[in-house]
């Protein structure tokens, strides 16, 4: 499950300087019109008029989201002269498959997943990115491995502008360095040895809580993406939420039986599995900031801080500290960042105007009015991490641009059926005691059939 859901106006040519930079993305002039999206030179003509100075938008950003993301556009329109024209849809899946298959599409639409997409990429209705932009500098700048979601039959669809990592371990600061622990394990080794010290000090070491009403389940797949890529690497992450191998493959069960030790342990959760399953997913950490801590881990995404009590959160730098989630002995050689991230894709290859747009979403530019108000991530490696408005925010940014691989969240990359169905009802099954082998089958017992 995507739990990413927490958005001045700059010099005139501070300004143009971006749009230079964003146009020298741009791997050539297209030419030509109408036809699929296939290869260079060929133009997906949806969206508006073209040459009209105004660009349609759809996406799912609303309120502070929508103001923020309107003011990192405003630089942008100032200086280019388009009206960038947005609308905001939280049922935004349904809506861009009706306007899109009705001949009714945005010039660009901002995803959240990228399975809709990838269908609009078999019908030839988004525009190939391959025509407008270069990938190559593109994918250079970017987290490694995020590109690749975009890609269908070797050809990118969509440009991420917007990212959300969960590789992250949280810590109350001041408990948590009082008590000497590591604030920067390098491998599961040396977590494990830090989870066993707080446990000997008779305090359980990891915060967890599932409980998210009819989606309780989804925190413990965040866990499971996380082992698989960690172990395994994204090869084999990529064919397990492809299904080029089945679910059960005897990987996938090494990993569950690895969790195991934690969710399953005896005394390393708050609660042990009963309070895992009965713990709501937000209030998970609260107990890190008892006086004296009742646990003190907690692997979530960034946006778990708006969770944490309200005097926390109005001083996170002192409060709070986090890690990347270490590599496994043996596994990838680096950080395994599973995570989220929105995406544009250009439905009006033909539009100059969608073009200018769409090279600037996609350039390490974007998004420095966001950055400063908070609750967004560059999904670039170059992004200037100094103007983000806090220091917890820069470091995560930070951890998150040097990850060694970055992967959509599996689930999410899954048929329904099993990515918010069997894989969150059978991991509650697990946690209650079923065995890795009996749950990993009745998944894979689950996967439709075409």
């Amino acid at each position: 499950m995507s739990g990413n859901g927490k958005r001045v106006m700059v010099a005139g040519g501070a300004v143009l300087a971006m749009t230079l930079m964003a146009g020298c993305l741009s791997s050539g002039t297209p030419s030509g019109g109408g036809g699929g999206a296939g290869g260079t030179g060929s133009f997906v003509d949806g969206g508006s008029a073209d040459n009209d100075k105004k660009v349609t938008m759809l996406g799912t950003f609303g309120g502070d989201e929508e103001k923020n993301f309107l003011a990192s556009l405003a630089p942008f329109e100032q200086s280019s002269g388009i009206k960038i024209q947005y609308v905001a849809d939280r049922d935004f899946a349904t809506t861009i498959k009706q306007k899109v298959n009705s001949g009714d599409a945005p010039d660009i639409g901002l995803f959240a997943q990228p399975g809709g997409l990838m269908e609009f990429a078999a019908d030839n209705k988004v525009q190939a990115l391959d025509s407008i932009l270069d990938v190559n500098s593109l994918n250079s700048s970017l987290v490694p491995g995020l590109l690749d979601s975009a890609k269908y039959n070797g050809k990118v669809y969509a440009a991420p502008m917007k990212l959300a990592g969960k590789s992250l371990v949280w810590y109350p600061k001041k408990a948590y360095t009082a008590g000497g622990y590591s604030t920067a394990p390098a491998t599961m080794t040396e977590l494990q040895g830090v989870a066993d010290k707080i446990k000997g000090s008779g305090t359980a070491p990891w915060c967890m809580g599932w409980e998210s009403a009819q989606d309780t389940g989804w925190v413990g797949t965040d866990w499971i993406e996380q082992y698989v890529l960690g172990m395994f690497g994204p090869e084999v992450y990529d064919q397990w939420t492809s299904h080029k191998i089945p679910f059960n493959d005897p990987r996938i069960i090494q990993a569950f039986d690895e969790f195991a030790k934690i969710a399953k342990g005896d005394g390393y959760v708050l609660g042990g599995p009963k309070g895992v399953l009965s713990t709501p997913f937000g209030e998970a950490m609260l107990p890190a900031f008892d006086n004296p801590p009742r646990c003190f881990l907690e692997r979530q995404g960034n946006f778990v801080t708006s969770f944490l009590p309200k005097n926390v959160q109005a001083n996170l730098p002192e409060e709070v500290g986090v890690f990347a989630f270490p590599k496994f002995d043996n596994g990838f050689d680096g950080t395994a960042m599973v995570g989220a991230a929105d995406m544009a894709a250009l439905f009006n290859g033909n539009d100059p105007d969608a073009q200018a747009v769409m090279k600037f979403l996609a350039s390490p530019d974007f998004g420095k009015e966001w950055a400063k108000a908070g609750g967004w991530l560059s999904p670039h490696k170059t992004f200037d991490t100094s103007l983000y408005g806090d220091e917890t925010t820069k470091q995560v940014a930070d951890i998150v641009s040097k990850a060694g691989v970055f992967r959509f969240d599996g689930s999410d990359l899954m048929p329904k059926a099993v990515g918010s169905g069997t894989f969150w009802s059978e991991l509650i099954k697990w946690e209650n005691g079923q065995s890795s082998k009996e749950t990993a089958d009745n998944i894979e017992a689950s996967w439709p059939k075409s």
